[in-house]
């Protein structure tokens, strides 16, 4: 396997996805999602008070882009960890093309790498879109006021920036894990639905189990649990317990899933 051999699959890889709607629609929707968001709550009187930071999405336009990270971190990052992590091999699958993708020149390790990077790369180009969408949003529709910290504190601009940065930050490492978790999907099922939905499925039955007074460690050994980690780091003193546990965790999924997912795609028989 060769860096050039990789970078040539990216290439390849990148150039479809840029062909594809769905991956304009998804880039579109982490643009506009935050505004409208920011434009409602600007709009209305009501405030969404049952989640954190949500009665503060008027007075400071740091708050919104938590308000988002809360929300994302149920419903919208799976999503786009699936997207195309679900789909980047299964595609050669339906369409029939492995024996013309192996035949040109590149290996099933270069084919492999490639394929990962690229889904690896477009999820975390889909979070910081949104990350970055998120705080324009509230800054230039609602203002760059102060924020109070879930411990009362009240933040500077600056200070409230580089936490709502920070707390955006903690996303990376489990976005990147379930993306991988879709990518052994794909392969295993060789079935873009199941990539894509299954992913999908298997983060809401563990956004479930966070409400069933169940074993602790289960709860601490599901990727999903690492999605709310930021809390500690909005909090006076910041504490990182759950984001070194939340860390480690999806490090793990990580490994275990690219790991099995190459042993998979290499033990295939595509002679058939």
């Amino acid at each position: 396997m060769s860096v050039r051999g990789c970078v040539a699959v990216v290439g390849v890889e990148y150039s479809k996805l840029a062909a594809q709607l769905k991956a304009r629609v998804a880039l579109a929707a982490c643009v506009v999602g935050p505004f409208a968001f920011a434009a409602a709550m600007k709009a209305q009187s009501s405030v969404p008070e049952d989640t954190l930071f949500g009665r503060s999405v008027k007075e400071s336009g740091f708050a919104v882009p938590l308000v988002v990270l809360g929300f994302a971190a149920l419903w919208v990052f799976p999503v786009l960890a699936s997207l195309v992590g679900g789909d980047v091999f299964s595609a050669e699958d339906r369409y029939g093309t492995w024996k013309t993708v192996l035949t040109r020149s590149r290996s099933r390790s270069e084919v492999f790498a490639g394929k990962v990077v690229t889904a690896l790369g477009f999820s975390l180009l889909l979070v910081s879109v949104l990350a970055l969408s998120s705080v324009a949003a509230g800054v230039l529709l609602i203002g760059s006021q102060p924020l109070i910290s879930l411990s009362g504190v009240l933040l500077a601009p600056p200070h409230a920036l580089t936490r709502v940065v920070l707390a955006w930050t903690t996303v990376v490492l489990p976005t990147c894990g379930l993306t991988a978790v879709a990518v052994l999907l794909s392969i295993a099922t060789r079935s873009s639905v199941a990539g894509v939905g299954l992913p999908l499925i298997a983060s809401l039955l563990m956004q479930l189990y966070a409400f069933v007074d169940g074993p602790e460690v289960i709860r601490q050994a599901l990727i999903t649990s690492a999605f709310g980690a930021w809390h500690g780091l909005l909090a006076e003193p910041p504490y990182y317990g759950p984001l070194v546990r939340g860390s480690m965790v999806s490090g793990v999924y990580l490994a275990i899933c690219v790991l099995i997912a190459y042993r998979s795609l290499r033990q295939r028989d595509f002679a058939g």
